[in-house]
């Protein structure tokens, strides 16, 4: 019977047939507990019955799996009635179940063994694209935020004259031309074509031309980038669509409106195998990606990661929306002057789309290649506020945390950090809560300096913690930090001696923080230092 157990093991379906079993009574971390030789007298008859359910299936093969409505094995799981059967064969089950126990206790010994050492492993960033109100590569978008310049304007896609936001920070000029075929482009939502753009320049920003690629383990090449809304154009025209006849609906409207639609079409394009999802944590997504591509890199899962987001809801669903539930600002008189980060006449975020994705690179693999490295990724963390829809928590708790941990996954102290490209999106309540926590965990170091990109591009929901990824090794590479535009009249409960001011600032950067927060209580931080 021993040898009918291990069979049993080596089927997958089994196998996860034993596991929903058990689960399906609190018997969920059984089969892999240090310490299932002493588990209640009532998990091991559970397991036994798992076992001899897994045994009797594996002797009839994968037909017996399928057609189990005359097995005996499974009435046994579910009817009392089959006790005779079971008592029959208990002893021999007994056997068939601590040979599984060891089969598994095995296996996951050799997966810890093959584990590679995490301390030898370091990401380094080495390619970078963007797509944004200020520019479409990151020396062009840096050198307007250096130079102060705003991106938000009136908007232009569609007439908003009946609502109280007219103002965002629209792309105005946008081209896929040699990066995305002509019919692909007519059919996709901004979203998904600034991702690949996105994407593409990032590649080659790195260096990574087709006698690079043809040389990359595409198995170890993957593509994690996110986004907050989605389609959500894509989707809107299709219910437009619907209300004549379906047959008018765009055949991709479905799989071009979901959101890891934009990574797989990437990896398509690029042949890439290796991990490929999205993630969409709202207006936290890109640090969300940022930091768990690094972390496949850092596991020996990956070699090479595309990673970000990207985001474009600059239609009247994603304005009337967001103006619903009264988050925007409505100074559309001026609108340069609308988006004011700790300003005390703040009023709202202003809205704005666009992508940024990172090259993310092992850094051995990236030296042996030649490629240049523009910074460092130490480390970064997540938490969840656990608090409301879309207030942050009053005393700043889920934020200290995640910077905290942030700190420690980086293996970094505080006074390491003397630059923080803040979360800072103009509201009233969010700006206030992250300046207190970034305070309370930095205040005492004099040579900080914070600032908020989104002064100059406004917020583009799941892409602004990638394209401030950017801004954030941008700084590290040039010296310079951006200023905070429409810093006029500061909050009384804000000190200025923290932030940048309204001209530029030259900042010798040790290491970098940057913080994305989103609806639900998402919180994120990611650190980068200069390479050394």
């Amino acid at each position: 019977m021993a040898g009918g157990a291990s069979s049993c093991y080596a089927s997958p379906l089994s196998d996860w047939l034993v596991a929903a079993a058990c689960m399906s009574s609190g018997g969920d971390r059984l089969a892999l507990s240090d310490n299932t030789c002493r588990t209640s007298r009532r998990r091991r008859t559970l397991l036994t019955k798992c076992s001899a359910f897994s045994s009797s299936s594996s002797s009839h093969g994968s037909a017996g799996l399928v057609s189990y409505s005359n097995s005996n094995a499974l009435s046994s799981l579910f009817l009392e009635s089959n006790n005779i059967y079971f008592n029959r064969k208990q002893r021999r089950l007994n056997q068939a179940s601590t040979s599984g126990q060891v089969t598994l206790e095995m296996e996951k010994e050799a997966i810890i063994n093959k584990k590679p050492p995490l301390e030898s492993r370091r990401v380094v960033v080495t390619g970078m694209g963007v797509e944004t109100p200020l520019g479409h590569d990151p020396h062009t978008f840096y050198d307007n935020l250096l130079q102060g310049i705003s991106g938000i304007s009136q908007i232009e896609n569609f007439d908003c004259s009946a609502f109280p936001t007219r103002i965002a920070g629209e792309i105005k000029t946008f081209s896929t031309e040699g990066l995305v075929a002509p019919k692909l482009s007519k059919r996709m939502d901004k979203f998904m074509l600034y991702l690949l753009t996105a994407g593409k320049k990032a590649l080659a920003d790195g260096g990574v031309t087709e006698d690079v690629m043809a040389e990359l383990d595409k198995s170890k090449c993957g593509v994690l980038i996110g986004s907050a809304m989605g389609g959500m154009k894509v989707f809107y025209d299709a219910l437009e669509a619907l209300k004549i006849s379906y047959r008018k609906m765009n055949p991709f409207c479905v799989p071009f409106a979901t959101t890891n639609m934009g990574s797989a079409m990437l990896a398509i394009d690029l042949g890439w195998m290796g991990p490929n999802y999205s993630i969409s944590t709202a207006c936290a997504t890109g640090n969300f990606c940022i930091l768990s591509a690094a972390n496949h890199i850092i596991r020996g899962e990956a070699d090479v990661m595309l990673c970000g987001g990207s985001d474009s809801v600059i239609i009247p669903i994603g304005l009337g929306g967001f103006v619903a539930c009264r988050a925007l600002s409505e100074k559309n008189d001026d609108p340069t002057k609308a988006s004011r980060p700790w300003d005390s006449n703040r009023d709202g975020f202003v809205m704005g789309e666009g992508a940024g994705v990172l090259l993310l690179e092992e850094l051995e693999h990236a030296k042996k290649r030649g490629a240049t490295i523009y910074a460092e990724f130490l480390g970064g963390s997540f938490t969840s506020d656990a608090y409301h829809i879309t207030e942050p928590r009053p005393d700043g708790s889920g934020v200290i945390l995640c910077i905290e941990k942030a700190l420690a996954h980086a293996g970094i102290s505080k006074e390491d950090i003397n630059y923080i490209n803040a979360h800072a999106t103009s509201t009233p309540a969010g700006d206030l809560k992250e300046y207190q926590a970034l305070a309370h965990c930095f205040g005492q170091n004099p040579e900080l300096r914070i600032n908020s990109t989104k002064s100059m591009i406004g917020h583009l929901l799941g892409a602004s913690g990638a394209v401030e990824a950017v801004a954030t090794i941008q700084a590290i590479k040039t010296g310079w930090v951006h200023p905070n535009i429409n810093l006029e009249n500061p909050d009384k409960a804000v000190d200025t001696k923290l932030l940048v001011g309204l001209k530029k600032e030259r900042l010798d950067i040790k290491a970098a923080l940057s913080n994305s927060f989103g609806f639900g209580g998402h919180n994120s931080s990611i650190i980068f230092a200069p390479y050394k």
